[in-house]
């Protein structure tokens, strides 16, 4: 797609404005139509006729019959940018001119063809040829990408009826109002949405291609929370909450349809206020980590002590820094708090030792044993550090990730029976629970070196965020008018996306996780519960007992959900077959 200026002209009629001097092809599909006469310009261009070397210069028929393929598909082109030019009136100026062009490129080319088959020896006709295809090319180039134009200005034509019909449902007054609105938005979204996945395939930049899937799925999955909090907004006017609801989600359709807007006109996307933590790239701490083992390995002759000492020592600090962090989160147990202190203290040491063997070292060609020895330690020490580090996240994700519907179906039972101090006092309790999830997938993605799995989490977690304050308004709603029929259905629509949101929190933060740590630290979560079990036992607190049995039979259930999804990874075979069998019988005993 070439480059395109605002679509809308001051009339509010959409207009098509391109450089015809920029030739950046954005689509697969101009890109696959080129390719062929490609092949076949460049053919004929670097064609040489053997018989016309053994014997006198004269016509070389492979040439002449390249010339007519070329003639041929020049032809093609021509009709179809004609038949493009009269459907669509918008574009006919622009496409006869470019239409024309190829017409004169062609024929140069035909020319120039024709007189290297006449003369295939000559260089100075070769390189008339080699002129005369370049044009040609160019000029199917210009007509390939306005066509490929049309397709943006049909979607454009409907993003401007979507962003009609959003301003129609924005301003509806009454249910009838409301509801014609919404249907007409529905069926203009999806058409936009089907365009847009046409679009999406088309497109070569994958981070473009992302952004449109993105912007599709806001689209569909806001629909039916757009509905519901018009109608309850339509329905309460007088309620803040209400207007905070249908504000969320007008904003976010509105944001999707600007995204697909941008990514239409080959634009960077304009950010969204969701996302103020940079989705790509590694977890921060494991890729400090990787650089300072990769720095510390060096031959002793490129030793400074006074620029390698201050730059590994600072780095090993920063590194610490972060591992201090984990260590003080409120999650952290004690025991693997202490861990992770002590393999702080025997990294500094490690990494002292080494650098005094280095100065020791200093001036040789070849590394001593005490250095070899020393870098071994060094790693092992940042290898410890490491699993430490690993294990703490895992201890969060066993910890947090355990009953996550519970903070939600205690606030909307709240609301349902219309007591709006409980739904404040229940509504704390869900943030927390909210701010500790994206707290611990933070910190998930601090210790992963799994892009693709970072961006996801990253992405997950800032739903939950935003949707976090918005599930507290529809409890909000609900409670105010317990009995409201759309005030029920609103609060429905965003706790079935709470839901959809922790799920896909939740296997995001299980895809970047190792399985094996995931299994080891549940292991120990799950003894150090039992023993609970057997002290409650023991002191006569049954609700001591029933609480912590409850957390015994979750991380069961977690456990069964991983091993399960881990399994899907692996072709059926005598070991998946008797892994899913033990999890039947963990699944069947922790009822």
């Amino acid at each position: 797609m070439a480059t395109m200026t605002d679509p809308y002209g001051t009339t509010g009629q959409l207009t098509l404005k391109w450089d015809p001097k920029n030739l950046e092809i954005r689509t697969m599909s101009v890109e696959r139509t080129l390719e062929p006469l490609v092949l076949q310009v460049t053919t004929l261009v670097n064609s040489k006729d053997k018989s016309a070397k053994k014997k006198r210069p004269g016509k070389s028929k492979r040439a002449s019959a390249l010339v007519a393929t070329v003639e041929r598909a020049t032809e093609i082109f021509i009709e179809r940018g004609q038949t493009i030019a009269y459907e669509n009136p918008e574009i006919t100026q622009e496409m006869l001119a470019a239409v024309e062009e190829v017409r004169k490129a062609g024929a140069a080319m035909s020319l120039a063809a024709r007189e290297f088959s006449e003369e295939p020896c000559a260089s100075s006709v070769r390189s008339g040829m080699v002129r005369a295809a370049r044009g040609l090319l160019s000029a199917v180039t210009r007509l390939l990408i306005l066509a490929d134009m049309v397709d943006v200005h049909l979607l454009l034509s409907n993003l401007r009826t979507v962003e009609n019909d959003l301003d129609k449902l924005k301003s509806a007054s009454s249910q009838s109002e409301l509801l014609e609105s919404a249907r007409q938005f529905g069926r203009s979204a999806h058409e936009l949405a089907a365009q847009a996945a046409r679009r999406q395939r088309e497109l070569k930049e994958p981070r473009l291609k992302d952004e449109l899937a993105a912007a599709r799925a806001v689209l569909k999955k806001h629909s039916t929370m757009l509905l519901t909090a018009s109608k309850v907004y339509v329905r309460h006017p007088e309620l803040a909450a209400a207007k905070a609801n249908r504000d969320f989600v007008l904003r976010a359709v509105c944001s999707a349809v600007d995204t697909i807007a941008a990514v239409a006109r080959g634009r960077a996307p304009p950010p969204s206020g969701t996302n103020r933590v940079p989705v790509e790239g590694p977890g921060e701490l494991a890729q400090a980590l990787d650089d300072f083992d990769e720095r510390m390995v060096m031959e002793p002759l490129a030793y400074s002590e006074l620029r390698t000492r201050p730059s590994l020592e600072e780095r090993l600090e920063s590194i610490i820094s972060g591992a201090a962090l984990m260590a003080d989160s409120s999650c952290t147990r004690d025991e693997r708090r202490e861990r992770i202190v002590a393999e702080c203290n025997a990294v500094r040491q490690a990494l002292q030792d080494l650098l005094h063997e280095y100065m020791s070292n200093a001036g040789r060609a070849e590394q001593s044993e005490g250095l070899e020895r020393a870098l071994e330690q060094m790693c092992r020490k940042t290898r410890d550090l490491r699993r430490q580090l690993r294990k703490a996240v895992v201890d969060h994700v066993s910890d947090s990730f355990l009953e996550t519907n519970v903070p939600l179906l205690v606030l909307l039972e709240a609301a349902r029976s219309g007591n709006e101090k409980e739904v404040e006092e229940y509504a704390i309790v869900f943030t927390e629970h909210a701010n500790k999830l994206v707290e611990v997938a933070n910190l998930v993605c601090s210790m992963s070196n799994n892009e693709d799995g970072v961006k996801m989490v990253r992405h997950a977690a800032g739903q939950i965020e935003s949707l976090c304050p918005q599930v507290i308004n529809a409890a909000r709603v609900l409670a105010a008018r317990s009995r409201s029929r759309v005030a029920q259905e609103n609060a429905s629509a965003f706790a079935r996306a709470w839901e959809a949101a922790v799920r896909l929190l939740t296997d995001a933060v299980d895809d970047v996780t190792t399985i094996d740590d995931f299994l080891a630290v549940s292991e120990n979560h799950i003894l150090e519960d039992v023993n609970k079990c057997v002290v409650a036992l023991q002191e006569g607190d049954p609700d001591s007992l029933e609480r912590t049995a409850g957390a015994i039979r979750g991380r069961a259930a977690r456990v069964c959900s991983v091993v399960t999804q881990e399994m899907d990874n692996y072709e059926p075979c005598i070991y998946t077959k008797r892994v899913l069998e033990a999890v039947t019988v963990l699944r069947d005993q922790g009822k």
